[in-house]
């Protein structure tokens, strides 16, 4: 079976997981709740500290759900998360979504939220989500889309900022723009066009609380996550050039005028 040949571009720093511990189902799988039955067995990839994977627990009580991520160090941090809310009908385990060990018919849902983009060949991952999923059931993904990200006032350094994390993450193996391509991932991965509905979704960052929070994470993120040291080793950024734009995040996190908006795509695919 295929196996990533991608690398995970941000890593696991604390300004990393400080926006991953960030994401509920509520702010980042609305477009997949309104599916989801009491009853239900859900297979999570990609969970990462697993706070989305606990909040789709919640709404299956009479069901089960299962986290996974390629990066074992990060599953501690998602069973801490389960245990503190008191959830028993959820567990954790290392998988590779381009060979997921389960068998066919596994999962009445399959979900995954910002992991097409980090992958080898996402294709491959939704014909195996595909795979694991009961007829009937649901593959759903949502994922940012970085080309179609905006924000006001304009900053000449956050447009460089945004060409360094798009030659950043190609050359890790991924594909920044994954949002616009999901549906079109689908098709390729055999899921008839009927079966599947394509959405988008949003984050927006304005407040005072929130461009703090938003910018701040992204200043350190560029200056002491894996994504810096993946830029310099890589030859597409030295550490003066990535100062410069953590100092251009945190300037345009202080504009009282500051606004970022982040696209996603989404789809829910019947099988």
């Amino acid at each position: 079976m295929p196996e990533e040949t991608a690398v995970y571009t941000h890593g696991h720093h604390e300004s990393v997981l400080r926006s991953h511990t960030w994401r509920t189902a509520a702010n980042s799988a609305a477009y997949l709740v309104g599916s989801i039955k009491p009853h239900m067995r859900i297979l999570d990839i990609g969970c990462g500290p697993g706070t989305i994977t606990a909040d789709l627990a919640e709404l299956v009580p009479d069901g089960h759900v299962t986290g996974v991520d390629q990066a074992p160090g990060i599953l501690d941090r998602a069973r801490a998360t389960a245990t503190e809310r008191g959830l028993e009908n959820v567990e954790f385990a290392v998988a590779d979504v381009h060979a997921l060990d389960y068998p066919d018919d596994s999962f009445c849902v399959v979900h995954a939220h910002q992991v097409l983009q980090h992958v080898g060949d996402p294709v491959r991952a939704l014909s195996e989500m595909r795979r694991v999923c009961k007829p009937g059931g649901i593959v759903a993904a949502r994922d940012a889309d970085y080309s179609a990200m905006t924000w006001y006032p304009a900053s000449p350094v956050l447009d460089d900022w945004l060409d360094l994390y798009l030659r950043v993450a190609r050359a890790n193996g991924g594909e920044p723009d994954a949002g616009r391509r999901l549906k079109s991932w689908a098709l390729e991965a055999g899921y008839p066009a009927g079966d599947i509905t394509a959405s988008a979704g949003t984050w927006c960052y304005s407040s005072q609380e929130e461009r703090a929070w938003w910018s701040g994470l992204w200043a350190d993120r560029t200056v002491a996550s894996s994504y810096a040291e993946r830029a310099v080793e890589g030859g597409h950024a030295d550490a003066g050039q990535l100062r410069a734009v953590a100092d251009a995040w945190r300037e345009w996190g202080e504009r009282d005028a500051g606004w970022f908006a982040v696209l996603h795509g989404e789809i829910l695919c019947r099988k």
